[in-house]
């Protein structure tokens, strides 16, 4: 192996996770009290935000941030931790999630007694309503009648009382998080597959799961009000996280958590269409483009818009900060852009990548300014191979981190990833990794 001729400050350090950093997976935040009120699996363990914040031994007067807050793993767990906290998400509805799950503090008599209402009317009105009209095909697609008729009588009482209070928060959570346990179609993340190859045998009750989860969620609350009777402050922007560091004062923050969207083309905007179509936020697909997609980090196809890609495609900032980086990726892109010509799809892979990498850029170097001298940005990362070219995102970040600033980077695999591919033979043999990497001011 050739000698490392880097200086000793940019030493990279690459490791296997040790038995004793549990830092767990998303499972983690699926099993446990208001982490699991949403099930949205673009996320990371609390484990993992829990156990930085005591490696770094923050207290009540630290802040924690995270840039790419998604439903609020990062803030909610340094909330009851007792640790002060600021998150930024670009997903609308994503945001209203956090902001529910974050606010802790339920009223649980007030929600039990505006349940037991909600349910007498809800089981009369089910009988009486019309739903023709009221949503695009997909959610029509993804149930029987029978329960379209219970969820639209529930949505249309929540609907009703017109406000945006705490009570009426948690059960249209309550009610959203039901969508995916009431539906015929094939349910599993990332996508929702209305279609007779992926139905479901059995057919859970739309009022009974929306009345066991709200069940579920009121217990959690005690759960949690009693393990954690002094929760921290905290502070959710709707914004855009390649300019995160403007919400917030230089060399503020002690610590940052996040797991931004991988470059594997899943479509985060089209995640949750089946909730936002539910709830009339969105109607179609170029809803979802204005007021989502075109708003959230290159990470997808879905994204690209060649006649804007002009400037992006070549990577210039990368360019100014790292020119040997900018190199690497320089082949890379044009390699993906010569396999786009003969590959089925044509998918523009190519300018994904250049946008992908060019925005995360904004974002360490938004990081690097907020955070104070020898204070952590740690990333849950997976590298791609688009293609089969593979594409080394936890190693491309940490060294971009070094070009603006960063004195060090630590990278280590914590799992192996696309096994479960195997068997497809449309799919690349490349392995991928799952990562933390860990950038030091």
């Amino acid at each position: 192996m050739p000698e490392d001729t880097r200086p000793a400050a940019q030493a990279t350090k690459l490791s296997v996770r040790h038995p004793l950093h549990d830092y767990g997976s998303f499972h983690d935040s699926l099993r446990s009290p208001i982490h699991r009120w949403f099930a949205y699996p673009a996320g990371y363990s609390h484990k993992l935000v829990s156990a930085k914040i005591a490696e770094n031994h923050l207290n009540g007067e630290s802040l924690v941030a995270d840039p790419f807050l998604g439903t609020g793993t990062t803030s909610l767990t340094a909330r009851l931790l007792g640790i002060p906290s600021f998150g930024v998400e670009a997903h609308p509805f994503v945001y209203w999630v956090s902001m529910v799950k974050l606010f802790v503090l339920h009223d649980l008599e007030t929600i039990d007694e505006c349940l037991r209402h909600l349910l007498q009317d809800a089981y009369i009105l089910a009988n009486e309503i019309d739903i023709e009209g009221l949503w695009p095909d997909l959610v029509y697609k993804c149930f029987t009648g029978d329960n379209l008729r219970k969820l639209a009588a529930l949505r249309r009482l929540l609907l009703a009382e017109n406000q945006n209070t705490p009570c009426i928060d948690f059960l249209k959570l309550a009610l959203t998080a039901t969508l995916r346990i009431a539906t015929t179609a094939g349910a599993g993340w990332p996508y929702i597959a209305p279609s007779k190859y992926q139905a479901k045998v059995v057919d859970h009750d739309a009022m009974q799961a929306f009345e066991k989860t709200c069940v579920m969620m009121m217990n959690d609350v005690r759960v949690v009000q009693y393990l954690y009777p002094t929760l921290a402050s905290y502070r959710v922007e709707r914004g855009d996280a390649r300019h995160f560091d403007e919400y917030l004062i230089p060399e503020s923050v002690d610590l940052i958590v996040t797991s931004p969207p991988y470059m594997n083309n899943y479509d985060y905007a089209d995640r949750t269409r089946l909730e936002t179509y539910f709830w009339g936020i969105y109607q179609n697909w170029g809803d979802i483009t204005r007021e989502v997609r075109d708003h959230l980090i290159m990470a997808a196809t879905t994204q690209v818009r060649i006649t804007q890609m002009n400037g992006t495609r070549n990577c210039p900032n990368i360019e100014a900060v790292d020119p040997e980086v900018h190199a690497e990726l320089e082949t890379i892109i044009e390699s993906l852009a010569e396999m786009r010509k003969v590959k089925p799809g044509k998918k523009t892979y190519d300018s994904v990548t250049a946008g992908y990498f060019e925005d995360m850029l904004k974002v360490i170097q938004g990081a690097f300014r907020v955070l104070k001298p020898k204070a952590q940005f740690v990333l849950v990362l997976g590298d791609s191979a688009p293609y089969g070219v593979h594409i080394a995102t936890d190693e491309i970040i940490g060294r971009l981190g070094l070009s603006v600033g960063f004195r060090d980077y630590d990278l280590e695999v914590i799992r192996t990833r696309g096994e479960k591919w195997a068997n497809n033979s449309q799919r690349h043999r490349v392995p991928l990794r799952e990562s933390i990497v860990t950038l030091t001011k």
